[in-house]
């Protein structure tokens, strides 16, 4: 087994399906290194269970738990911009994601977007022309506080506990769009015709989806599960394009790289704590 694997069976734990009527959902089961709702507040800020009151009380909390997340470092995609495009192809087919050619069908998880529509609170006044001109990675940020999860009446779409992903269960949808309406980040699409026949390389290992049902990037859960990486991470493999792990481990190397660079998020000021960091 290699060092990779090592890391991301560490990251994902033992796991388990959601029931053979739900295909669509991969929970990940809680050990010592996810559990994040035992013996700890809720979240990754929550200070350690039973800590006293008074002066011990004021001592910040060290997170705990897993909560994973991903480092886009934006300048090398702007020098090879064929790394977006593999990072595309390759999420689409790890999940079916059909390819309508009509805008208002279209279903993305992860896509193209100027800076100036992904990062609207930040002047682009004298933007940098190579920025200014390149397209940037866009997907779900699964935050932190997620009001998608608040929007969405029938758990459908729900945060895992044991490491931060917002995931969803296709078959619990009803198709409200409530959570589409609640995303400040545009990042869900809604299945308007059945997306099937879209489909063009089929993968057996995920479940296609309905007409009616909403869809988004699951961070790969599918995959970390089997101690792989995100498929866009593997498709940028020995690039350093996209960096993917746990926020929480001062030792990772997404860690690493968020000591070392700066880096900016989409639209913190609405307090969601997006999982996604970028470097520019």
């Amino acid at each position: 087994m290699d060092t990779q694997r090592r890391k991301f069976l560490k990251i994902a734990g033992a796991s388990v399906l959601a029931g053979i009527g739900a295909p669509a959902i991969i929970k990940l089961s809680a050990s010592t290194a996810l559990a994040s709702d035992h013996g700890v507040a809720a979240g990754a800020h929550g200070a350690p269970a039973g800590a006293a009151h008074g002066a011990a009380a004021h001592v910040e909390a060290v997170p705990q738990g897993v909560r994973l997340g991903m480092v886009i470092d934006m300048r090398k995609i702007i020098e090879q911009p064929v790394l977006l495009d593999n990072a595309i192809t390759a999420c689409n087919e790890a999940h079916n994601i059909p390819q309508i050619g009509n805008r208002k069908s279209e279903i993305k998880w992860i896509w193209k977007a100027p800076f100036e529509n992904v990062f609207p609170g930040e002047s682009n006044y004298h933007l940098a022309k190579n920025v200014e001109k390149s397209d940037f990675a866009v997907l779900c940020n699964h935050c932190d506080d997620p009001p998608c999860v608040r929007a969405c009446p029938t758990q459908a779409t729900f945060k895992v506990k044991e490491n931060g992903i917002v995931a969803m269960d296709f078959h619990r949808c009803i198709g409200c769009r409530f959570c589409m309406a609640a995303c400040p980040y545009g990042a869900r699409s809604f299945n308007w015709e059945d997306p099937r026949p879209y489909i063009k390389k089929y993968n057996n290992q995920f479940p296609s989806r309905m007409r009616g049902v909403v869809e988004k990037c699951n961070f790969c859960g599918e995959r970390l599960a089997l101690g792989q990486e995100p498929a866009c991470v593997e498709a940028c493999k020995g690039t350093g394009a996209i960096v993917f792990g746990d926020l929480n481990d001062a030792q990772s190397e997404i860690r690493q790289v968020l000591d070392k660079e700066f880096t900016i998020q989409r639209n913190t000021s609405l307090g969601t704590k997006p999982s996604v960091f970028y470097i520019v």
